[in-house]
């Protein structure tokens, strides 16, 4: 097995176009062996698509609006594996992501069609839906975006290279590699998540203040209301 060199920092045109006869070489060389599909890396990306299919769930059908996890999943896989100190974990935090990113968009395919079958039923009580039905065409619906992508990732990440800003990809990869960096690169990002985490559960577990301005004094103030 090849010794694998670990790289610092992105190649100068890997963002982009490439010029005639340039050729683009990726962080992780084809020609070396890298650790990808683990069970450390498949064990983290479900619980991660376990967690945020959850979150996702919850803030779908309670503003009607999803967030993209592909972000905070890279985060936390650096931060963990700069915690465990694990060797070279560029590949596995990739395969941590990849898993757990595409929980978002199954769950946001079901949230946003669950309730429309729901109020049909009002109107049309012959009109069923149960679990098994729901829960097929959603892997289904899985199963056919990775058979997509296998044609469509050449054209997109290939062909097209830098030519599409991909701002949320962008981000992640720059992510996992301050991960490869070094642990010092990753632990502000580790910080930040606890921070913003125990932030957010202390106001709403425990309300502990108020997220909300109010402005009533400063409109007093304004119309000249004591």
């Amino acid at each position: 097995m090849e010794k694998v060199t670990k790289e610092v920092s992105l190649p100068d045109n890997a963002f982009r176009p490439l010029k005639d006869g340039e050729e683009y070489e990726p962080l992780m060389k084809p020609t070396q062996t890298y650790r990808e599909v683990t069970p450390w890396s498949v064990t983290w990306g479900i619980l991660m698509a376990i967690i945020f299919s959850a979150a996702t769930a919850y803030l779908g059908l309670k503003v009607g609006q999803v967030f993209e996890a592909a972000i905070p999943i890279t985060i936390i896989a650096v931060g963990v594996s700069g915690a465990t100190h694990r060797k070279d974990p560029l590949g596995e935090n990739i395969i941590i992501q990849s898993i757990g990113a595409c929980s978002g968009m199954i769950v946001a395919g079901a949230i946003f069609t669950l309730p429309a079958l729901y109020i049909l039923q009002n109107k049309y009580p012959e009109l069923t839906v149960n679990f098994m039905q729901v829960f097929f065409s959603s892997l289904l619906g899985g199963v056919l975006g990775i058979l997509f992508l296998i044609p469509f990732r050449k054209y997109f990440v290939k062909d097209m290279h830098g030519k599409y800003p991909f701002p949320e990809a962008t981000a992640s990869t720059q992510v996992l590699i301050s991960g490869e960096r070094s642990g010092s690169q990753a632990k502000p990002l580790l910080v930040a998540g606890i921070i913003g985490g125990l932030y957010d559960f202390a106001v709403a577990a425990f309300g502990a203040w108020n997220e909300n301005f109010h402005y009533a004094l400063l409109r007093g103030r304004k119309y000249g209301c004591r």
